[in-house]
């Protein structure tokens, strides 16, 4: 690896945006989860495309890593720098660079954040329903198919990505899909390198599909008194095909962190938080049919946040959960993992995760998108206990093997990064294998991302 000589080339295309500070590296060498630290040599924060392209060109030349960095708010240590080399930072690429509203269609720069493509389509009527919790930047999240809590009625990034502008690893520009809405002309490279974690490609420009502003919102929670007969009730409401925008499950643990972290005044039982979109007259309905099965199943009275400061109330306390979950246990660090598995085993997967982690002794929230069968733990570690941290990773392995028992996946929406590439064989079999041969067609040197999802340019 020539490294010192793609950092003089680097230099002389960016100037002051090559960083090779050690303050800077640190930064792009963090993660949210239990990673060690992984420093990059440097950290490039081109402005356009073209910069992007020659950057690759540089470091494919001589052999150096290139790393994709968004918002660096991913959970399975997907933008480290795992072999070093550089750190691409895309937050100086973060324009909407038109708004197709006729179309219901936006097109903009990876680094721009969902709360800013949302803050500019203000007064377009329109909105971006892709809500994964932290305010990700829509290029990290097409890149891990990010989802989040209004997957049940929107779908996921997977769902909401239509075309796409790829920098390849030999520094060649592509453009993937179209603005119509469907196509049969060949492979669909769009969906290809939407989940692939910057390992085939970084992502310069996305073409997203928007949905219309609804003319009424409501949203409420609901305690249970146990797990079961909330997780029941998710069950039935999709089974029943209730329209309903959002659906999340918190258990009692995630209520007691709400309560301490965040002054609310939840009882400290399962609940659900939902929400409703559509005209006065459909919310109403879709509330009441909602509301019988919550009859039906015990659990208790709503309360109703129909004011938009009470919802944005309740959904920022929701997507505040992660550092209020730490709060449980001060000075502890998060293992977080989730799956996705058949609506008609979401109960069965999170009792039997429950009682994993009450057997291994260990604080652990279970919190998620339940409408779509995806859940999350949140387990609490010592950073200074080993032992503790293999503990969780024997939870987080068993509830990986209890996915694939129940015929679902591993990761719902956090995708695979370097905390989950060893079980890839296990979802995938010969699959994985494919993997590793696309990697090696469109990466043959394996600079990009490395040590994600498949290793390097070799078969897995």
């Amino acid at each position: 690896m020539a490294l010192n000589d793609a950092l003089d080339a680097l230099k002389l295309l960016l100037g002051e945006r090559l960083s090779l500070t050690a303050a800077m590296r640190a930064q792009h060498g963090a993660n949210e989860s239990y990673f060690p630290q992984m420093l990059p040599d440097a950290v490039a924060f081109p402005e356009s495309t073209a910069e992007v392209a020659e950057i690759v060109r540089i470091c494919a030349a001589n052999g150096v890593p290139v790393t994709p960095w968004g918002a660096g708010t991913s959970l399975e240590g997907h933008a480290l720098a795992a072999m070093g080399g550089i750190s691409l930072d895309m937050g100086r690429m973060a324009a909407v660079l038109e708004v197709l509203a006729d179309d219901m269609l936006v097109v903009v720069q990876p680094g721009i954040t969902r709360e800013a493509l949302n803050s500019h389509l203000r007064d377009t009527g329109l909105f971006f329903p892709i809500d994964p919790g932290a305010n990700a930047s829509l290029g990290g999240m097409a890149a891990t198919r990010a989802s989040g809590t209004a997957a049940v009625r929107y779908g996921t990034m997977r769902d909401n990505v239509l075309a796409a502008e790829v920098v390849l690893a030999d520094g060649r520009v592509i453009r993937t899909g179209s603005r119509a809405r469907k196509s049969s002309a060949g492979y669909d490279l769009t969906g290809l390198f939407v989940g692939s974690e910057g390992t085939l490609g970084i992502f310069t420009e996305l073409t997203l599909k928007l949905q219309g502003q609804p003319e009424a919102v409501s949203a409420a929670t609901c305690a249970f008194a146990d797990l079961a007969a909330a997780v029941d009730t998710v069950i039935s409401t999709i089974q029943m095909g209730i329209p309903i925008a959002r659906i999340e499950f918190v258990d009692a643990a995630t209520a007691a962190a709400f309560n301490a972290y965040a002054g609310a005044e939840m009882p400290e039982l399962p609940h659900l938080l939902v929400e409703f979109h559509g005209t006065e007259a459909g919310v109403r309905e879709q509330a009441e049919r909602f509301g019988e099965i919550v009859a039906e199943l015990g659990g208790a009275e709503f309360a109703w946040a129909d004011l938009p400061e009470d919802r944005s109330r309740l959904w920022k306390m929701r997507h505040g959960a992660y550092p209020a979950c730490l709060a449980l246990r001060p000075g502890s660090m998060g293992v977080v993992t989730d799956i996705c598995v058949p609506i008609s085993r979401l109960a069965e997967a999170v009792e039997e995760t429950r009682k994993d982690i009450a057997a291994q002794g260990m604080i652990g929230p279970i919190l998620g998108h339940v409408g779509d069968g995806n859940f999350h733990a949140i387990l609490l570690v010592d950073r200074n206990d080993p032992e503790e941290l293999t503990r969780a990773k024997w939870i987080a392995a068993r509830l990986a093997a209890r996915a694939h028992r129940m015929g679902g996946t591993m990761t719902g929406e956090h995708g695979v990064g370097m905390g989950k590439r060893h079980l890839m064989r296990d979802e995938h079999g010969a699959g994985w294998e494919v993997m590793g041969a696309i990697k090696a067609a469109l990466d043959p040197m394996g600079i990009l991302n490395p040590g994600k999802i498949v290793a390097g340019g070799e078969q897995p």
